[in-house]
């Protein structure tokens, strides 16, 4: 069965390159990024790997872990590596799982349920719904579900974006509109009162419509 937004993130144990690991566990208190990628070897997944890794410390200022997952072997992974490296400039530096029995893809919606055997033989064409973004909150449920084609590149400057609006409407009673950065203005949430919204922000805010109020990003 397909996973929403709101469900829990399936927990797993899984071998990965830095050991093994349970991921509810390994979470702990943190944000995580769950990502994976069709084949290990391939020439846009080899970018996207790197540039996560490049993005890694700021992820890490966002108390946000980042793992990534394919069907290959974890030695697989340990090679391709130093490809990466020498391609992007940065190799992958958090762990990826091998998740060569198709268990947590198939547990994740990226394969069927019906798919059978193990990864040996399997092409990146058999694995091409195996390229998603997962955002898991602390509360271990899933805040947001990316899937990218095999041909089009992730942005994951994108994902650090949708981090930041996760992180602020998750603390405070706002919504961030299109294309919106961190330290622009925000929209009251719906859910929010015009008496109430005098009270939290007494300053005032723009309401170029009664359904659109303006205020700028809170602080704290």
């Amino acid at each position: 069965m397909a996973l929403a937004i709101g469900d829990t993130a399936p927990d797993f144990e899984a071998d990965t390159t830095e050991g093994k690991i349970r991921f509810h566990d390994w979470l702990g208190n943190s944000w995580g990024i769950l990502f994976s990628h069709p084949k290990d070897f391939t020439p846009v997944c080899t970018t996207e790997l790197g540039t996560m890794a490049r993005l890694k410390p700021e992820f890490d200022k966002r108390n946000t872990k980042i793992i990534g997952i394919s069907v290959d072997p974890v030695d697989n992974h340990k090679k391709w590596a130093v490809d990466i490296k020498e391609v992007v400039g940065f190799a992958p530096n958090y762990p990826m799982i091998g998740d060569t029995e198709l268990k947590i893809s198939k547990a994740y919606g990226m394969l069927p349920a019906s798919t059978s055997g193990t990864s040996e033989g399997r092409t990146p064409a058999d694995n091409q719904t195996v390229r998603n973004v997962f955002i898991i909150g602390p509360d271990k449920k899933i805040k947001l579900i990316l899937v990218y084609p095999m041909t089009t590149g992730r942005n994951f400057d994108e994902v650090l974006r949708v981090i930041d609006s996760l992180q602020l409407t998750a603390k405070h009673r706002v919504a961030t509109p299109a294309n919106w950065k961190q330290g622009e203005d925000v929209i009251i949430a719906g859910s929010v009162s015009d008496e109430e919204a005098k009270k939290i922000w007494p300053q005032g805010f723009k309401a170029p419509r009664p359904y659109i109020r303006i205020v700028p990003q809170p602080r704290g």
